[in-house]
């Protein structure tokens, strides 16, 4: 490789981009998808990428292989699946804990090598739910092994995480930068680091078998364990007390008020329902008025209910007459659910969303960092990782779920779910797996055809399938793949790798090489995110392979490994979805996951080395 490769306008207008992606990833100022369109659009305004070839990264086998995995893990949620694996988990760990989190995160792990990280830990956080709320075990035991498992468990197939979906992308789009004489890279099959995402998945499982009572902290009274016990939301919320009905007499100065206006009075308790003529429904529209005869149902303790009732002249009965129906737990009820990065709630009010008038959801508080809010939630904006405690119907909070603005962690009766459909939902799923093994079809039309086969038998229906698809990841990913084909085609990238050899020490091995690749591209990770790390990166360690007569198969895959090494921040979704749940903190986090991403350094290295 020639090192003296002189720096072209090109050149700095890839790396120009880099450096703007990077920043704006890292402050949050501007969500990640529109940074993304915006690196797009320029690449497209200055040239850089070609007209014809803009728009290739939304046809690509990458997103192709995004949106099949998501699909196909919902069309086995649908069937039941993940219930039967609750109790089976159950029956096999036999109230031992140490055996329950082994197991539960042994299989979280297998599950994340065909389902995306992201989808795998919003499946496994009600599974979890479950296994706490039948055993007793703090959540905050179970989740840092499970997220763990499936962080490591994505690296057993190539459509296990973003970064290994990107990677052979990536690879077949460098051949047309490669020095002449240097062979083609060919895109990995399958199942290509089934023995790293092995030996990776084996050192989770040990590490925290063995070393749980030293990372792990013990369960307290500030661990939030969900559940849909009143004593549970009463210690972690202050939420507490029975039902109650309260009906609007003539003389109450309440007649005529919004329920919002209501809402801000002085001891006011819950105000979960309003019957007002023949309508009754539960979370009521903020602007629906209070008249004469109106029934309140509201949740509180009995004696500040009676207390508030006599000064604003209510008549308070204790038996649920009007809302026996509406308040039924089969029916209704509390739970909890965690806003993740991607969701469109991040930055706005319970005000702004309407939550009760558009979804038909009560926000009754919000555990941010380990403090609970319950004053004026109605105007805070809302954060990534924010636990919310909701009161609703059952079938509102399973419809409002599906715009994935936030996975409910809590266990509850879900909308339709297709169990007679179990075994043939696995007998497409499997099809599908011999089909992508087998390497006669791009493993994009491999899981495309298990998609197929699964709407038209009905295990899911073309909405819900449309539903399970995380169109911000899509996005994100297929606006940013141009940006590595630029860093290739501009020859930034050579730029860079040429530059960083003359800079090394002769004779340096190529495994510290490697490994100084791989920390660069965990810290890259934790600042912009796992996509972001493995198309700046890629192309760098590609050339760095060739400018050093290493193998850039290995050298790549090495970045594509590294950029889901971050058990730590918030920058991975999977430890972002997790935190708020379980109450963790940043301490805790690095208590557990700093151990553990040496170890992943130690065994990716190794292991690429063993195999290539």
């Amino acid at each position: 490789m020639d090192t003296s490769l002189a720096l072209t306008n090109d050149m700095l207008w890839v790396l120009g981009l880099v450096a703007f992606a990077m920043v704006m990833f890292l402050f949050e100022r501007i969500r990640a998808d529109v940074v993304s369109l915006v690196v797009l659009v320029v690449l497209g305004l200055t040239g850089l990428v070609a007209p014809e070839d803009l728009f290739g990264g939304f046809s690509s086998d990458a997103v192709m292989n995004v949106i099949a995995t998501m699909i196909l893990g919902a069309g086995l949620d649908r069937t039941g699946a993940l219930n039967r694996l609750a109790g089976w988990l159950l029956r096999r760990a036999q109230g031992i804990e140490k055996r329950l989190v082994l197991l539960a995160s042994l299989t979280a792990g297998l599950t994340s090598a065909i389902v995306p990280n992201t989808s795998a830990t919003a499946l496994f956080l009600p599974v979890a739910s479950r296994l706490t709320a039948r055993t007793g075990i703090s959540l905050s035991r179970l989740l840092i092994p499970i997220s763990a498992a499936i962080i490591m468990g994505g690296s057993l197939t190539m459509v296990g995480n973003s970064p290994l979906i990107l990677l052979n992308d990536l690879l077949l789009s460098a051949n047309a930068s490669l020095p002449s004489g240097a062979a083609s890279l060919t895109a990995l099959k399958i199942f290509a680091p089934l023995p790293i995402g092995l030996a990776l998945l084996a050192a989770s499982l040990a590490y925290f078998y063995h070393f749980s009572e030293r990372v792990l902290r013990e369960s307290g009274d500030e661990a939030v364990t969900p559940a849909r016990t009143q004593s549970y939301f009463a210690r972690a919320y202050g939420i507490e007390g029975d039902l109650f009905e309260l009906t609007v007499t003539a003389d109450s100065p309440l007649v005529g008020m919004s329920v919002g206006d209501a809402e801000a009075l002085v001891d006011m308790p819950l105000l979960l329902a309003l019957r007002t003529g023949e309508e009754s429904r539960l979370a009521p529209p903020a602007d629906s008025r209070i008249w004469v005869g109106s029934v309140l149902g509201v949740m509180g303790r009995r004696e500040a209910i009676l207390d508030f009732a006599q000064k604003n002249f209510l008549r308070m009965s204790a038996r649920l007459r009007v809302f026996a129906d509406l308040f039924n737990p089969a029916r209704a009820g509390i739970s909890e659910a965690v806003i993740p990065p991607t969701s469109n709630f991040i930055g706005k009010t319970q005000a702004q969303l309407r939550l009760r008038k558009q979804y038909g959801l009560s926000l009754l508080a919000i555990n941010r960092d380990g403090q609970v809010l319950r004053d004026d939630i109605r105007n805070l904006p809302l954060q990534a990782g924010d636990m919310l405690v909701l009161h609703s119907i059952w079938t509102d909070l399973a419809d409002a779920a599906r715009s994935r603005d936030f996975v409910v962690v809590t266990d509850y009766p879900k909308d339709e779910q297709r169990p007679h459909k179990f075994r043939l939902a696995m007998a497409i799923f499997a099809v599908a797996m011999l089909l992508a093994l087998s390497s006669r079809l791009p493993t994009s039309i491999a899981l495309m055809t298990g998609v197929a086969g699964m709407l038209v038998t009905g295990v899911l229906k073309v909405d819900e399938a449309y539903a399970a698809i995380s169109w911000r990841t899509v996005f994100l990913i297929a606006c940013l793949i141009p940006l590595g084909w630029a860093m290739d085609s501009s020859g930034a990238a050579a730029w860079l790798a040429g530059h960083t050899i003359e800079r090394l020490p002769q004779g340096l091995p190529p495994w510290l090489v490697e490994t100084a690749l791989a920390l660069l591209t965990t810290a890259f990770s934790m600042v912009i995110g796992h996509v972001g790390a493995t198309i700046v990166l890629v192309p760098i360690a590609i050339n760095l392979a060739l400018a050093m007569n290493g193998n850039p198969t290995a050298f790549a895959l090495i970045v594509a490994l590294s950029a889901s090494n971050n058990f730590v921040t918030a920058a991975n979704p999977s430890i972002s979805m997790i935190a708020g749940p379980a109450g963790y903190t940043v301490r805790d986090m690095w208590r557990s996951g700093g151990p553990l991403s040496a170890i992943y350094v130690v065994i990716i290295v190794a292991m690429v080395n063993l195999l290539y």
